[in-house]
């Protein structure tokens, strides 16, 4: 008999997390995985708990359970946390740039103090990532000389200058109207062209239903309902039907 290939492991997984701020139970046996090369959505209230789930896969929270993303095991205190951000990328509704740098040093950075890179190499590196997100002619232009769009598109440049495996996007829209949110959805659907493995938290749903593999929809601390894309239109919580059914799927 023909032995099976096995399959290779996820590259993020969430097994039973929890995470409490005080007395608030915000993440409540969360569970779910990423292959490689997938984009999942995570979705829900405000208050459901999809940020936080998300920033524990960059160990930004300390967490009980199990996750483990590219191989590292986050939620171990010894965790090599300059390792693990150079394997996943974060990018969030706020820009983070620094403003007294140009966008050139703003990308350069961290590839030169953490991996080390020669300045020359850094500097072809920041061209090549913002020549991804359409602004390689900011490049010697300052964050306030750049629109909110612009700032998040060459805050997406900076996390990408570091070749991460998994990029995370918070909310990355929601301090934009929707001319530069449709300027950055395009880059992000772009990477997803690319291969990139991409988790997000969303409230696109029109953006989440074209883009995302997979749908994880979280309601008070819970992996509620999760599936491909069509349970956005073929739901089967009611939780889930109410959520779909505010107006939140329009595109």
């Amino acid at each position: 008999m023909q032995q099976s290939t096995p399959s290779p492991e996820p590259i993020v997984s969430l097994r039973d997390v929890q995470k409490s701020f005080g007395p608030l139970r915000v993440l409540d046996g969360v569970s779910f995985a990423v292959e490689r090369g997938e984009v999942l959505a995570l979705i829900g209230r405000s208050g459901s708990g999809k940020s936080t789930a998300l920033r524990c896969i960059d160990r930004f929270e300390k967490v009980g359970g199990e996750i483990v993303v590219c191989g590292h095991r986050v939620d171990r205190p010894d965790v090599d946390l300059r390792a693990l951000r150079q394997d996943v990328g974060i990018v969030f509704q706020s820009y983070n740039l620094f403003p007294h740098l140009t966008i050139e040093q703003n990308i350069t950075l961290a590839p030169c103090a953490v991996k080390g890179m020669a300045t020359s190499q850094a500097k072809d590196l920041a061209r090549k990532v913002l020549a991804q997100v359409g602004l390689e002619e900011k490049l010697l232009a300052y964050p306030e000389q750049l629109s909110g769009g612009q700032q998040q598109r060459a805050a997406i440049a900076r996390s990408l200058a570091m070749q991460p495996k998994v990029m995370l996007f918070d909310e990355v829209t929601s301090a934009l109207d929707p001319e530069l949110t449709a300027e950055v959805l395009r880059v992000i659907e772009q990477l997803a062209a690319d291969g990139m493995t991409m988790v997000m938290v969303t409230h696109e749903m029109g953006f989440a239903k074209g883009i995302a593999d997979r749908i994880v929809f979280m309601h008070r601390g819970k992996v509620h309902e999760t599936g491909p894309a069509s349970i956005l239109t073929s739901p089967t919580t009611p939780e889930l039907t109410q959520f779909v059914g505010t107006g939140n799927l329009k595109s």
